[in-house]
């Protein structure tokens, strides 16, 4: 009897194995998977959304695709000599698998689904779809076609309503797409066979066709949500910030492809800079943004100043984030694009805006003689946001070295070296990034690294390297676990080192959404998410890791990316720069291919 117990619990032990290893691994890949990835090895599988009536699924699919609406399917596993029969089983409390002898188990083992509300199942080579109450799922093991382990698709960036009803498939030659049934139509969810410089087209074309106002970078309002037609742009706190990284990129791309267009699009946004410090009518310094009297929406906040001619009026009390991004986007623009003629016009202006600064006792000083609420680096003000120190300390080091690359004034070389020797700020930057938790601020992160990319492009003293390296290196650590790619690549340019988590930035290049929409996005009930017992400085929820940038809500690089909830109901559409930047600074660098 003992003999006959064990036998059949080694039956059991073995389809329990079988099962784990199929339903949760799938060590197969499909043959066109694998002939897509040998014959292109760039290209990687672009997820777009496009929603539909009844109608247009019956004229689109033309009878060809079949809508499932059960909650249960077959599955057969195991190897192609002996495979097995597993019924999957959904129901408002899970999934269950069922294997020949009986056993039922939950399924998947490896991990918890987002949502237990199961409405609907289907397989396909992809992995198990699996619709519910609150949006679709994929569990795709890893190794698996799509190379991921678990997506989850909800809100209106990816479904006409979160209550999934039907799943259907349909090939088209290399594309393969998704169709999810709601009560409120069709979400069709392609899987576009993609490289990395046709997004950055798409990108590119998404810029100057709903984002260029005189010149600046423009936030984009949508008056009617979700439609495109009727953007209508607007002035933002930081459009010579958005602007500078957007030259950058531009920048970058004309280096890398040479193509006139590139080169165009930065110059036009580097006229628009000049123009942010002329209409100001303070030498060297900087508007945050303009508008023009009687045809732009006059934003509700900030300080406004008329021109004399009454015609503008300019945005006041800028900010030390405006003067990153013009260190940044002027040094990038005078060493990649700047002919001699515009060299000149850099020098002038970086001249004006650094004896602006020095002749003001390290401060910015507005229209009204007073002193912006964060222009100011100082040895005797340093001090009085401990958060900042090793901030602002880095700031002024990197604007005085990138203003001595530029003009080669020495007097800005004497001031970098008094803030070293006297008062040891290059030792200060290895303070930089030193927050209480809940008080993180991730802006000032974009600020830090646009900052480290001049500084360290520039420095060439191997001591001051070294600390420069030190601080740079403690920071990238910090921010590892956001695979951010513009932080990885900045740190590899900065660091010199071979190891920059490449494909963690690629990764996130790749998943950041084609549609910059900013749809509500979700996330706070989700079953698989570790939360933060803390929330951000915001008062907002936060998760402990960081999800698929495609499940985030729609944020530039300065927003939280461990931030579960957000959107504005898709009222707004983002221009996609900090897509831009990242990518074509890899590019030039030598860092990523296409």
């Amino acid at each position: 009897m003992q003999a006959i117990t064990t036998r059949c619990e080694l039956v059991r032990i073995r389809h329990m194995l079988i099962l784990y290893s199929c339903l949760c691994i799938f060590p197969i890949i499909p043959a066109f998977a694998q002939d897509q990835r040998a014959n292109s090895p760039n290209t990687y599988s672009q997820k777009i959304r496009t929603f539909h009536t009844a109608e247009e699924f019956a004229r689109l699919t033309k009878g060809k695709v079949k809508i499932n609406r059960e909650s249960s399917c077959k599955k057969c596993v195991g190897s192609p000599r002996e495979q097995l029969n597993i019924d999957l089983i959904g129901s408002l409390a899970g999934i269950v698998a069922k294997v020949p002898e009986g056993a039922i188990v939950p399924f998947p083992q490896d991990r918890t689904l987002p949502v237990r509300q199961v409405t609907v199942l289907a397989l396909n080579k992809g992995g198990t779809w699996i619709g519910t109450t609150r949006g679709l799922i994929l569990y795709a093991p890893p190794d698996h076609y799509f190379k991921g382990d678990l997506k989850f698709f909800s809100g209106k960036r990816w479904l006409t309503d979160d209550h999934v009803t039907g799943i259907g498939f349909e090939e088209i030659g290399e594309t393969y797409v998704i169709w999810a049934e709601t009560k409120q139509g069709y979400s069709r969810i392609e899987y576009k066979q993609m490289t990395l410089a046709e997004k950055s087209k798409a990108f590119v074309e998404r810029i100057r066709a709903r984002h260029v106002r005189w010149g600046l970078t423009a936030d984009s309002q949508l008056r009617v949500p979700g439609d495109l037609s009727t953007n209508q742009m607007v002035s933002s706190d930081n459009d010579g910030l958005w602007t500078q990284m957007y030259i950058a990129a531009e920048a970058f791309r004309y280096k890398v492809t040479g193509e006139a267009d590139a080169r165009a699009n930065a110059r036009q946004g580097f006229e628009a800079m000049l123009r942010l410090e002329e209409i100001t009518g303070i030498p060297g310094f900087h508007a945050r943004s303009f508008i023009k009297i009687g045809e732009d929406i006059q934003p509700k906040d900030g300080e406004w100043h008329d021109t004399p001619d009454g015609k503008w009026r300019w945005k006041g009390d800028t900010s030390s984030d405006e003067i990153v991004g013009h260190y940044f986007g002027y040094a990038v623009y005078y060493d990649l694009v700047a002919d001699e003629a515009e060299k000149q016009k850099i020098r002038g202006v970086v001249t004006r805006m650094t004896d602006h600064i020095l002749n003001n006792n390290y401060q910015l000083i507005d229209v009204d003689g007073k002193r912006t609420r964060w222009g100011w680096w100082a040895p005797e003000d340093i001090w009085a946001d401990p958060d900042e120190t090793g901030l602002r300390a880095l700031h002024i080091l990197s604007h005085l070295r990138a203003a001595h690359h530029i003009t080669g004034n020495q007097r800005y070389l004497d001031a970098y070296n008094e803030l070293i020797n006297k008062h040891r700020y290059h030792l200060l930057t290895r303070n930089q990034k030193i927050n209480y938790p809940g008080h993180v601020n991730h802006s000032d992160d974009e600020l830090a690294f646009l900052s480290y990319y001049p500084l360290l492009n520039y420095e060439t003293d191997p001591k001051l390297r070294e600390v420069y390296v030190q601080s740079l290196d403690r920071a990238w650590q910090v921010e590892r676990p956001e695979r951010n790619p513009l932080w990885n690549f900045i740190y590899a340019v900065g660091s010199g080192s071979k190891e920059f988590d490449r494909d963690e930035a690629i990764r996130t290049l790749q998943e950041i959404p084609m549609d910059q929409i900013s749809w509500t996005v979700t996330n706070s009930h989700r079953l698989d998410v570790p939360m933060d017992a803390l929330a951000d400085r915001f008062n907002r929820k936060q998760a402990l890791i960081v999800l698929p940038y495609d499940e985030l809500p729609m944020d530039k690089w300065n927003g939280n990316p461990y931030r579960v909830d957000g959107g504005n109901g898709g009222r707004s559409e983002d221009d996609g720069a900090y897509f831009l930047l990242p990518y074509w600074m890899g590019r030039y660098h030598k860092l990523i291919d296409n």
